[in-house]
Parts: structure tokens; C-alpha cells; sequence
């Protein structure tokens, strides 16, 4: 699959940015970002704007409600549960009101839900458990998220008028698969999950993504040492990860065999915080200019199947360095689209 959602020369960001005020930025993002602009979330305005909460404003016939420890699944939606679906609905008014007073036409969007596993990891069940650790709850919840993230994508696309792209975020799978998430009690942690059943779970959600958006579905990993063939072989279009925590020549020989195969690399490559020392262009596309030279592959496949990003979500920085680092992984996607030799070194 290429790039036929979008031009050779788009990037886009991970998800959240810093600050609470969801329409200055929706115009930052939209500005920043034209090509390929995405939903952004705002965790600073607490509960039910970060991930986990966010997430679960979508669930259908299913509800949760803050605890001490995490979000919990409760009988019937309360003030915690109505404040998400309020704060998601806002982000989209304030997304689809900057469009329209911009402008802008991009060639798609992208909204960022949590993936089933990470889902699971971060919400209890009634007794305190992670709905992890009940096979019935995880069925039950990755159910309710298919159905939501349905109706989500099918209103982000009535109201923007353009292709809509599906992000699932999965920074927990890694703990899932290794079994060192620890126990509602802290004395243990919870069993490994199977690699068959993870890859079963995350294509259900997957495959109804790509049928509701029509559009390739991106699976994010910010954690070290991603699992990129297993979200290969869950169905990922799409696999977006940080190139700086690659490590080893497994590490490469994964991103080579996936690349190969024909996924497309969302690539990490501009710091989520503010550096000491701010990268240029010309260092932020280093690492992937050796990654392609490395794998023996042609620079032109980055504007075939490779989309710059932020090296991860950017709520961590200042308004200033987040505004910097779109504006860079921008600039990125325009030398993405060049022609190789520009770039300097080995023109392959």
C-alpha cells in the first residue's frame, strides 16, 4: 500500500500537544501541519482528555469513572464519563472550526484512539483487577471500541468533508507481550498475553477501522523495541515508532522486513520535548537518511511510504518547541519529496 491518502511531502503529528485550550490548538496544528493535519488532544485539562479517557468517552454501552489507581468500569455513565464525551466533542468543534476558518483543505485527517491492549491494561474491572487479566472483559471492551471508533470516523469525516485516518495507539503492548505490567495488588504482575491472541484482538479492531475510514490504519508504539511484525501481522497498514530508540541490528532487520514488505513508517525524528540544543533540518533527517542508506534501500521510498513525525506525543514540551517541532517534521515531508541527491551523501 502507498501514500495514496495523502501528497509524497506530508507529515503529521503523534496526537497530544501542551496546553487546555482546544481551538488555538486546532489552528496551530492545521497551520503547521496542512497536509496532513490530526485531531489533537489536550491531557492538561485532566480527566477524560488523556488517552485512557478519551478512549473510553467512545466505548458503547460501556462506561467508566476515575478511581485512585486508574479508570474503572462502572455500571452507568457519571460526571466522569459525560466530561470525556464533552471534551471530545469540543476537540472536534474546534477542529472543524479552524478548517473552515483557514481554508484549509488537507488531503485527510487523523484522530488517535487507544488500542485495544493498552486499553485494557489502563481500565479495572469492578472488582480492581486490569481488564486485562479477564479474557471476557478484553472481548467485551475491544467490541465496544470497534463500534465506537466506527461511528467516531464516520462523524470526523462528515464533519471535515475529507478521508479520514485511524491512529491506535499502543504504547502498553510491549509490558502486555513481556507480563510486567504489575497486579492490582503490586506484589506480582499480570501473565504474559499470547502473541496469537494479541495479534487476534488488535486485528479485529484494525480491520474495522480500515472498513469504516476506507484508509490505511496506522498502530503507534513509542515504547522501546516496538513489536513491528507482530502489528504486521494484526493487519497495521501503517507503523509509526521512534527512530531514536532503535537499538541493534534486529531492531534494524525488523524495520527492513516490514518496510520490505510494504508497510508505510509514520518516523519519529523530532524530539517530544524541548532539547537543549534544537536540531536543524538537516540533523533532525540524519537518522533516517542512515536507516534507509543502512537497509540498502533507496532514498525515494520516503516519499513512497514513509511519513516524518514527532518523535512521540509532544504535551510534555512548551507551546513554543511543540509549535517548533511541527513546523520540522513539515520542512521533513517537503525533503522527503525531493530528490534524493539534495539530501547530500549517497544519492541511492
Amino acid at each position: 500500500m502507498s501514500n495514496a491518502s495523502w501528497p509524497a511531502d506530508a507529515a503529521t503529528g503523534i496526537g497530544s500537544l501542551p496546553g487546555v485550550d482546544p481551538l488555538e490548538a486546532a489552528r496551530v496544528v492545521v497551520g503547521e501541519l496542512p497536509r496532513l493535519p490530526h485531531l489533537p488532544e489536550l491531557p492538561a485539562r485532566g480527566v477524560g482528555a488523556d488517552l485512557l479517557g478519551r478512549t473510553a468517552g467512545l466505548l458503547v454501552d460501556l462506561a467508566v469513572e476515575v478511581v485512585p489507581s486508574s479508570y474503572r468500569v462502572t455500571a452507568r455513565p457519571g460526571a466522569d464519563h459525560r466530561r470525556a464525551v464533552d471534551l471530545l466533542r469540543d476537540d472536534l468543534d474546534a477542529f472543524e472550526e479552524a478548517l473552515q476558518t483557514t481554508g484549509s483543505q488537507p488531503a485527510a485527517v487523523k484522530v488517535q484512539v487507544a488500542g485495544p491492549w493498552t486499553l485494557a491494561a489502563g481500565v479495572e474491572v469492578p472488582r480492581g483487577h486490569r481488564v486485562l487479566t479477564d479474557p471476557g472483559a478484553v472481548r467485551d471492551f475491544s467490541e465496544s471500541l470497534a463500534e465506537g471508533l466506527a461511528t467516531h470516523v464516520t462523524e470526523v469525516a462528515r464533519r471535515t468533508g475529507v478521508p479520514v485516518l485511524v491512529q491506535l495507539d499502543e504504547p502498553t503492548l510491549p509490558a502486555v507481550l513481556a507480563g510486567s505490567l504489575p497486579t492490582a495488588s503490586g506484589y506480582g504482575t499480570v501473565p504474559a498475553v499470547g502473541e496469537s491472541d494479541a495479534v487476534d484482538v488488535l486485528r479485529r479492531i484494525v480491520e474495522v477501522a480500515r472498513s469504516a475510514s476506507d484508509q490505511p490504519v496506522i498502530v503507534h508504539c513509542c515504547a522501546a523495541q516496538p513489536p513491528l511484525r507482530l502489528l504486521r501481522r494484526a493487519g497495521a497498514d501503517a507503523l509509526a515508532f521512534d527512530v531514536s530508540l532503535l537499538r541493534g541490528n534486529q531492531q534494524w532487520d525488523e524495520v527492513g522486513e516490514v518496510w520490505d514488505g510494504g508497510a508505510i513508517l509514520f518516523l519519529g525524528l523530532v524530539p517530544g520535548v524541548d532539547p537543549e540544543q534544537p536540531p536543524t533540518l538537516r540533523e533532525a533527517a540524519k537518522p533516517v537518511l542512515e536507516l534507509v542508506d543502512r537497509l540498502g534501500f533507496p532514498r525515494s521510498l520516503l516519499a513512497e511510504r514513509a511519513v516524518p513525525t514527532p518523535s512521540c506525543g509532544l504535551a510534555g514540551a512548551t507551546p513554543e518547541w511543540s509549535r517548533r517541532a511541527m513546523t520540522l517534521v513539515r520542512d521533513l515531508g517537503k525533503g522527503f519529496a525531493e530528490p534524493p541527491e539534495s539530501w547530500g551523501g549517497s544519492d541511492r
